[in-house]
Order: C-alpha cells, then sequence, then structure tokens
C-alpha cells in the first residue's frame, strides 16, 4: 500500500484544460471583441499587403519547448496572422472564386470545435446535423430524398467522391477488388477545354491518367460543344476505348460558363453514360430566384458537387458531393472492420458517414453551415446570388463605357473578364501592362484581382463572389485601373511595342 501511495505522489496527471478558467473567460471575451471589430472595420483595411522580413522570421521560430503565457499568445497573432490575411473577406477581393465568410459561420465553426465531435460515424448530434445539411443540400437543387451525399472539405474533393463513384459504376468490373487491371476497355471521361484543373488530379488519383479525360472544344460563348462531344463519344467507341463519364460544367473557373445541362444529361443517357455536374461555381446558382433558370436539369445529373464556402459563404473550409443513387455512393466506399462494427443500441447503432467518402476522421463541419442557414434563410442567400450576377453586369457596362478598356468574354453570371488596352501595344506588352496592373492593385491594397488566358488572349478577372461588395467598390476599382494603367504606359518605354 505504502509503495502504491509513494508512486501516486511522484505522479502528476496532467491535462491541456486552462489552469484559470476566470483568466481563460476573459481572454476569450477580448478575442470575441476583436474578431467583431475585425469584421465590422475589414473595409477600412488594405486587401492584401506584403509582410515585412520581421513577420516572416516569426514563422522560422524553432518548436516550442516550454509553455508561453496565451495572452502573449494571443498578441503574436494580432501582430502577424491577422494583419497579413489573404484578404478573401474584403468587400474589394475578387481573385480565383472563393467565399467571403460570416460572422455566425464563424461562431458555428468555434461552437464546432469546442464540441469537438468526428463525424465519421455513430449516434450523436453531430452526426444527425451533418446528414440534415446534406439533404438541405439535395433540396436546393431538386435531387430526390433517396440521394446521398456528403460533407467534404471543398470541390476538389467532392469532384473526387463522384467521379471516384461513377468509375466504379461504368467499369463493369469489381475495381475495388480487383484494380483497374481487370478493365475490359479504357475508360474514358469528358469534359470542356474550360474544365477545372481539378478534374486532371482526380483522373490521375483514380489511376486512369490525364489521358482518359477528354477535352472537349467549346463554342463561342465557352460552353461544351454538344455537337463534337457526341463525335468524340463515336470515335472512342470505335476505337476500342469505353465512354464512361460526361462532366458538365455549372460555372467554368475562367469566364462562368454554363454548360447546357439539358442537352448533356440527354446525351448521357442516350449514350448510357454517367452525368456528373461540377457545379462547384454555380450549382447554387437554382436557389437564386433571377437565375435558377440557368442550371436548369442539374436535378436530372447522377451526381453533383457544390461548395457551401462559395455562394453559401461558410468559413472555409466547406465542399459537398452529391450522387443520386445513394447505395452506388455506399458501395463505393465502404468497407467492414471489426473496430467499426453496428450495435444494435449505443454509440454505434447509427450509420457510419466516413462510408460515402474517403476520410474515417471528419470534422463537425455541419454546425457552421447549418446555422447559417437558420440564421439568414435560404430566400436571403438565393438574393445575394442575384446580386452579384447584378454587380457583374454592372461592371461589364463600366468596363465597355470606357474607352481604354474591353471585355475579353462575355459576362455570363459572376465573373468578369476584361483587359486594358492600347491600339498601338502587341500582345506581349498588353500582358505586361495588364499583369503590371493586377500586381500593382494588390500591392496598393486597393483590390485583389487574378489573371487568365480566354480565347487565346491574357486578360484580367474578377470573380464577385462576396457578399460585402458594393457597386461603389466596382467603380474604385475600374478607375484605379485606368489610372494604373495610363501611370504604367507613361513609363513603359521599355515595354516592346508593335
Amino acid at each position: 500500500m505504502r509503495v502504491q501511495q509513494r508512486a501516486a505522489d511522484a505522479f502528476t496527471e496532467e491535462t491541456l484544460d486552462p489552469g484559470n478558467w476566470r483568466e481563460a473567460l476573459a481572454l476569450s471575451r477580448q478575442i470575441v471583441e476583436d474578431a467583431v471589430a475585425y469584421l465590422r472595420d475589414v473595409r477600412d483595411r488594405p486587401v492584401w499587403r506584403q509582410m515585412s522580413p520581421e513577420v516572416r522570421a516569426c514563422f522560422l521560430t524553432p518548436l516550442p519547448r516550454a509553455p508561453q503565457p496565451l495572452a502573449d499568445i494571443y498578441g503574436t497573432i494580432t501582430e502577424t496572422v491577422m494583419q497579413y490575411p489573404m484578404g478573401n473577406i474584403h468587400p474589394r477581393f475578387w481573385s480565383w472564386y472563393m467565399g467571403t465568410s460570416n460572422f455566425t459561420g464563424a461562431l458555428g465553426e468555434f461552437l464546432a470545435a469546442i464540441q469537438g465531435s468526428n463525424v465519421g460515424g455513430g449516434d450523436h448530434a453531430a452526426a444527425l446535423m451533418d446528414q440534415q445539411v446534406v439533404n438541405w443540400c439535395k433540396e436546393m437543387i431538386g435531387f430526390p430524398d433517396s440521394a446521398s451525399g456528403t460533407l467534404v472539405s471543398g470541390g476538389s474533393m467532392a469532384n473526387l467522391i463522384c467521379l471516384t463513384v461513377a468509375r466504379n459504376e461504368k467499369s463493369g468490373v469489381d475495381v475495388r477488388e480487383h484494380g483497374l487491371g481487370a478493365l475490359r476497355k479504357p475508360l474514358r471521361f469528358y469534359g470542356s477545354d474550360q474544365i477545372h484543373g481539378c478534374h486532371r488530379k482526380a483522373m490521375e488519383a483514380l489511376g486512369l491518367g490525364n489521358c482518359a479525360l477528354r477535352r472537349i472544344p467549346t463554342d463561342r460563348e465557352l460552353r461544351i460543344d454538344i455537337g463534337a462531344l457526341r463525335s468524340a463519344i463515336a470515335e472512342d467507341r470505335a476505337a476500342g476505348f469505353q465512354p464512361a463519364c460526361i462532366i458538365a460544367s455549372a460555372g467554368t473557373v475562367n469566364t462562368g460558363a454554363i454548360d447546357d445541362l439539358v442537352a448533356t444529361g440527354a446525351l448521357a443517357a442516350e449514350e448510357d453514360l454517367w452525368l456528373h455536374v461540377d457545379g462547384c461555381i454555380g450549382a447554387l446558382l437554382a436557389i437564386a430566384p433571377e437565375n435558377a433558370y440557368r442550371v436548369a436539369g442539374i436535378e436530372r445529373a447522377h451526381s453533383v458537387a457544390l461548395d457551401p464556402h462559395k455562394w453559401l459563404h461558410a468559413p472555409f473550409e466547406a465542399g459537398c458531393a452529391l450522387v443520386r443513387d445513394a447505395s452506388a455512393h455506399r458501395k463505393t466506399f465502404s468497407a467492414t472492420h471489426e473496430y467499426l462494427a453496428t450495435t444494435a443500441r449505443g454509440l454505434a447503432s447509427a450509420p457510419w458517414l466516413h462510408e460515402y467518402g474517403l476520410q474515417t476522421s471528419r470534422g463537425f463541419k455541419a454546425l457552421k453551415i447549418w446555422m447559417s442557414l437558420k440564421e439568414h434563410g435560404i430566400e436571403k442567400f438565393g438574393r445575394l446570388i442575384d446580386q452579384n450576377i447584378a454587380q457583374a453586369r454592372y461592371l461589364a457596362e463600366l468596363i465597355e463605357a470606357e474607352p481604354v478598356l474591353e471585355l475579353a468574354a462575355p459576362t455570363n453570371i459572376n465573373i468578369v473578364c476584361f483587359r486594358y488596352r492600347r491600339h498601338d501595344f502587341d500582345r506581349a506588352a498588353l500582358k505586361s501592362v495588364n499583369s503590371e496592373i493586377m500586381l500593382r492593385l494588390q500591392e496598393e491594397g486597393i483590390a485583389a484581382l487574378s489573371d487568365t488566358t480566354v480565347h487565346s488572349e491574357h486578360c484580367l478577372r474578377v470573380a464577385i463572389n462576396n457578399h460585402r461588395t458594393r457597386r461603389g467598390d466596382l467603380e474604385l476599382l475600374l478607375k484605379a485601373v485606368v489610372r494604373l494603367g495610363d501611370d504604367i504606359v507613361r513609363g513603359s518605354r521599355a515595354l516592346p511595342q508593335a
């Protein structure tokens, strides 16, 4: 007995909980107050700014060995991370294609971390909420109640999940058991030449290779050419390939072009192919009162990928993969493990949600989406989508009215492609000028744009996926673009000219 007592006295059990809960509460209140001010005053800060060498050095410090006061740690965060963000929550961030988060969603993220559930499975509230949010996503795009889905990190993973189901269903063999070597014919997938880069990664990850994804030419509106698609399918059949899946884009990343989902759906049915819709840009147009018509036919797809962290403005990260055939979905990922056996009662008596994707451990992503939808209602999110599209049209009109600017592609939904132009400058010189405009906009903290190539021409790209943007921000942007372009041209004697 005395030996046990001495052993107990010599061993101090530790925890990661605060040593002083009152101090932890006081600091937490300060963090929340600072967070409210951070969002409230976002318009007063630069969109982006370059980090100083001193700040960069903070991220090169060695592994901490001893404890530090939490208040000091938070002080470091406020001076580094919070002062130098990517900028995507700012009203003049239009680079790439991102949502801008929202305060309620951030609270949901915090509460999800506090509650701490692993949503890989189990009979608990977080798992039920996860399924409820998936059901809401199904309802948004018109999928039947019998369909299934899973929340994932974002569009790349959502597309991979859906294309994995498509591969397995259209392979004609048990790929899970025997691998791709058992295929009787090589599979072919089809998408437009504007398809997102994540699909190449998916083909590679699925073991099919980049050559399995056939890029189909697009029409003047940059939508997949249905006639060319039909011909490609016929050519591949004749050459001994097995056409498996059409990947239709509900909003391309370059210009927001939307493939004809009704026509692609009809062709997929005619050819007995899987129809997958990459809706990470535009699937949620389905909830927008003025623009839902643009994605008519999405409800007939076999699978759809969408991103709640875009037009539902959930904090990163939140994607969703939806599959019409729930049995095919589960069959693609389900595996039996003795340590994850289902029980008739208790914690393990509910479905294992990890059987619908690649992750066994799954974070509680649903709460931040659920809280925002409950607070604002789906109709408001639909109006915000219409608002962004109206803002894009307004920006296009401003560009057309400005002599030194020109549109590079039709403005379809909320992506505007344009360039500063000079008739006495050749293509290389114009690219140099426009690239410099983009960089100076970022460096001066005015706005964040990206650039791309459309119809073989370099251009600037504004993706308005931002509930904080106002028309005045767009007017400010164009004034800055013209000013910077004129300044660059005046000082550009070294630029190549025609």
